[in-house]
């Protein structure tokens, strides 16, 4: 009776262990499920399963200078204000580009800023099939998490399984310090401001 309670306990032992292991070595719901990406590099176009996009430009500035209800505002960050303009155009029928994030070369994830959701150059961007338009995307970013980052681009926020491209900021001028070649002290939201990162 003694060796057979001894057997079960070293089941339930060998059990508990193996379901425990299962458990931290599968993969999570959240990442059996998450966006797939579509790799790809600034000035290329990327295409994901319902749109096309194009990365031009990224310009970094300190304060940004937009206007809201017939009054100007000037908006500062802790970080870097990183304005990314991209060319959409729908692949199919007509869809939605609402979902833009920074991620930091760690892996950090900076979502597009809400502070300027009232703008129509901001997202979400409506899109059609042979028609490009131009979108404005718009992150804070701390500077440290500007060389070897990325830009994610997708339909919408919470797409499981749906296509999501991931742009490359290779490209970007970057001093030896790790930070931006250039950054302007004020950009100008509502002005046309010469390219002073990527390509026109």
């Amino acid at each position: 009776m003694k060796i057979r309670a001894i057997g079960n306990l070293a089941i339930l032992a060998a059990t508990v262990a193996l379901s425990y292991g299962m458990q931290v070595s599968k993969p999570h719901y959240a990442e059996l499920t998450a966006p797939i990406p579509i790799d790809g590099a600034m000035h290329d176009t990327v295409r994901a399963r319902s749109f096309d996009v194009r990365l031009d430009k990224v310009v970094f500035a300190r304060t940004l200078k937009t206007e809201q209800f017939g009054q100007e505002r000037l908006l500062t960050t802790s970080g870097l204000w990183a304005v990314a303009t991209t060319n959409l155009a729908a692949t199919g029928t007509s869809t939605t580009v609402a979902d833009g994030t920074w991620q930091g070369p760690t892996g950090l994830r900076y979502h597009q800023t809400e502070r300027l959701s009232y703008r129509q150059d901001m997202p979400p961007h409506a899109v059609d099939p042979g028609l490009d338009r131009s979108g404005l995307f718009v992150f804070e970013v701390p500077p440290d998490q500007i060389r070897g980052a990325s830009v994610l681009i997708a339909a919408r926020q919470f797409a499981p399984l749906d296509a999501q491209a991931r742009i490359s900021l290779d490209a970007l001028p970057i001093g030896a310090d790790g930070q931006p070649a250039d950054v302007l002290p004020e950009y100008d939201m509502d002005a046309a401001v010469p390219s002073v990162q990527g390509k026109s």
